[in-house]
């Protein structure tokens, strides 16, 4: 799969030829069809809704840190860019604002947080972005949670997101830590034999601590703070957990990783997002997410 990647000159690396729009959109468009279809039935144990929580909690702290709007009495309001099953949405509206998703599909949503499918509009989202740019609408955070690893040009969404902001408005967006110092490591030292977080056509690029806030910053944004999560690629480095050469250990792993978490949000989220903010630093975590304003 690497041999089908190129290293883009500010650090990412990024499929070397790219499907066309209509392709993507195609593929997409049966994709969620088959979403649809049964891939959202999945029920989550007590501790997976837990650790959803937990991650919005701490994620939601830093943006009531950061943020901030001129006129108190004004409600705030949040745009979630490939909402998918509806937690963020359903989060922040029991915080009180003003939430709107937008997504290929209602699938996700129907499934977990049915009591926020009127705040949802279904479609390409890309479509459905530039429609929200030319309405002229504008957000206090706009949120994308594994998104910009799959659209053609992630630059250009970027620069498109500003402005859907408020001044001082935050975007907020999670990417997989992808070609990360744990994930080299493992393949340098025989833990793994190739690279499994290559996901095409999924995926068209793969960002890690060093890239995507030179990306961000190059789209015209300053990057207020960034939050690694879990690195369960730990696991790669003991036979026993590897889930990588023993899928049977995925499962095992997966709940590992999701009672670690959880007991470590159980100190509170202030020093949970000091220990997160740490692991981004050091470029170790399985997930990035980067809290942004423009520049």
């Amino acid at each position: 799969m690497i041999d089908k990647l190129k290293k883009n000159e500010l650090g990412f690396w990024e499929v070397s030829q790219k499907p066309s729009q209509q392709e993507l959109t195609d593929y997409y468009a049966k994709k969620y069809y088959q979403d649809a279809l049964g891939s959202y039935q999945h029920t989550y144990s007590t501790d997976e809704l837990a650790l959803f929580n937990a991650k919005l909690e701490q994620k939601y702290l830093i943006i009531k840190e950061k943020i901030k709007t001129s006129n108190k009495q004004q409600a705030t309001r949040l745009l979630d860019v490939g909402c998918g099953e509806g937690f963020a949405l359903a989060y922040f509206r029991k915080q009180g604002w003003i939430v709107k998703g937008i997504d290929f599909s209602s699938s996700g949503i129907d499934s977990q947080n049915p009591e926020c499918r009127d705040t949802l509009q279904t479609g390409d989202i890309f479509i459905l972005l530039d429609e929200e740019i030319s309405a002229g609408n504008k957000y206090h955070v706009v949120w994308l949670q594994n998104v910009l690893e799959h659209v053609l040009e992630p630059i250009k969404l970027l620069q498109s997101l500003k402005s859907l902001l408020e001044i001082d408005g935050i975007a907020v967006i999670t990417v997989p830590n992808d070609f990360s110092i744990i994930q080299q490591k493992a393949l340098e030292l025989g833990y793994i034999d190739k690279e499994f977080w290559v996901a095409l056509p999924d995926h068209l690029s793969y960002f890690n601590h060093i890239s995507l806030p030179a990306t961000t910053t190059a789209a015209g944004w300053k990057c207020l703070e960034m939050l690694a999560d879990f690195p369960i690629d730990w696991f790669l480095f003991n036979q026993n957990s590897n889930y990588i050469k023993n899928k049977e250990l995925g499962k095992l792993s997966h709940q590992a990783r999701v009672q670690i978490e959880n007991l470590i949000h159980v100190q509170g989220a202030e020093i949970s997002n000091e220990f997160y903010s740490a692991m981004a630093k050091l470029g170790i975590g399985r997930n990035l997410t980067i809290f942004l304003q423009a520049d």
